[in-house]
């Protein structure tokens, strides 16, 4: 089928927004989002400024679609690991799945979750980055909570128990805290997943 006009431009459109994505991510991984500019990401893609300015506003709007993206595999790791019928299994499986991802990706993991949010995006925009993978968790707890299986009453409250438990200890982790404990850094990883599975044994009726 030939290709028409628009949709060929369409297509092209969409190449480049990957190609400065993909740019603009090596680049807040690596310099950090202050140490990150248009300039630089055009540079990287041996483009003008100008271009990057075609398709992004500004780095904050650049900066929330390379989240948004990143966000996405986090859910996409949800649909693929953390799948069980059984809502409190299901539950086990999510935090397991966090974990392993903030873990495996520390990088884009701070990208995501501790690094600052995008200041200059429309608010009811900047709300839903990221709105998937946290009701992946919240269906779940409802489900939990329906069925009587938590000691959490509050769905909003069991969210927020539940995502702060799991982010804290990644986030121990990445900023090196874990190094006062008496173990190796091979043993992290074990003692996070073994962590988070008491601590939802701890919170089931």
């Amino acid at each position: 089928m030939i290709m028409g006009v628009a949709e060929r431009k369409e297509r092209e459109k969409l190449q480049m927004k990957v190609l400065i994505k993909n740019a603009a991510l090596k680049l807040f991984l690596r310099d950090g989002i202050a140490g990150t500019s248009i300039r630089s990401i055009a540079g990287e893609i041996k483009y003008s400024p100008a271009t990057i300015y075609l398709y992004y506003r500004d780095k904050d709007e650049l900066l929330y679609e390379v989240q948004a993206d990143a966000y996405l595999r986090l859910l996409e790791a949800f649909r693929q690991h953390a799948d069980s019928t059984l809502p409190l299994e299901r539950l086990r499986q999510i935090c397991v799945t966090y974990i392993s991802f903030g873990l495996a990706n520390p990088e884009l993991y701070d990208l995501m979750f501790i690094m600052r949010s995008p200041m200059n995006v429309d608010e009811k925009i900047h709300r839903t980055n990221g709105g998937d993978s946290l009701a992946y968790l919240a269906d779940c707890l409802s489900d939990c909570i329906l069925e009587n299986l938590l000691t959490i009453d509050d769905l909003q409250t069991a969210v927020l128990q539940v995502w702060s438990t799991a982010h804290g200890l990644v986030s121990l982790d990445l900023r090196r805290r874990l190094n006062h404990m008496s173990i190796t850094h091979e043993e992290i990883p074990g003692m996070l997943l073994s962590s988070i599975e008491n601590y939802v044994r701890s919170i089931t009726r």
